[in-house]
């Protein structure tokens, strides 16, 4: 990282609940020069919602990153990796003009910046460039599984995490090699995730989390989930069996 002020910030706000935030990405939002924030066209970020509980909006200080395709497209096709990349290279290009003119930029994260983040793809274009720190914060998944009150290791419990992107056949293989496991991703690939799981014989301790820590949480097991829908913010979690004491 190259020497002097620093001017580019990934910060981690949590999983949605504000309180989760830590105090130092709440300092660094509060004086950053910029706030940064990815979103869905005409929407609000979730994580500059999260930050609402700190800031107000504030016209002269947002730089909105609107993506141009989400969860419409899969993401192993040429229409969404074609945009996204082009996407992260313009915005790259757009921030990097803001710290060439001193400008401290605080980019604002969904649970962790370097966990499954949109962050890493710009750390990964400017963070040789121009002096950065990376603020860590709550994960999601700790989130989860906390409001769901399920410790997720015991013991010597092996933990994997995997996404639901990937085939029934590598997600049943992974499933039965592991104690514990959090699957992320899920949106259309839930029914896929729950096969997996019956086949791996975990279906019944797997537990569906959505939203969890934001308004709207829902917590249940997922083999009473009657339906096979599941938002960007959902997540099924595998508790470890392991030592007791």
């Amino acid at each position: 990282m190259p020497a002097g002020k620093t001017l580019l910030f990934g910060v981690g706000l949590g999983p949605g609940e504000p309180d989760y935030m830590t105090v130092r990405a709440r300092d660094i939002i509060l004086r950053a020069d910029r706030l940064v924030h990815f979103c869905k066209r005409g929407r609000r970020g979730n994580a500059r919602v999260t930050a609402d509980a700190v800031i107000a909006p504030d016209s002269a200080r947002e730089i909105e990153l609107a993506f141009p395709v989400t969860i419409e497209v899969p993401v192993e096709d040429e229409g969404y990796t074609g945009p996204i990349a082009a996407f992260y290279d313009e915005a790259a290009a757009r921030l990097a003009t803001e710290m060439e003119a001193g400008r401290t930029l605080a980019v604002l994260c969904d649970g962790d910046p370097f966990f499954y983040g949109s962050f890493m793809h710009l750390w990964r274009r400017l963070a040789h460039r121009f002096p950065t720190e990376i603020v860590p914060g709550v994960t999601g998944m700790a989130g989860a599984w906390t409001r769901a009150e399920a410790p997720i290791t015991w013991g010597d419990d092996v933990m994997t995490v995997l996404p639901g992107t990937l085939s029934e056949a590598e997600l049943t293989r992974r499933l039965r090699d592991t104690d514990a496991a959090v699957i992320m991703k899920l949106g259309r690939n839930l029914p896929k995730v729950r096969r997996a799981l019956q086949a791996s014989g975990l279906i019944d301790r797997a537990i569906y989390a959505e939203r969890a820590t934001m308004a709207g949480q829902v917590i249940a097991r997922l083999s009473e989930k009657a339906d096979d829908e599941a938002p960007y913010f959902s997540m099924v979690l595998v508790p470890g069996e392991g030592r007791r004491l």
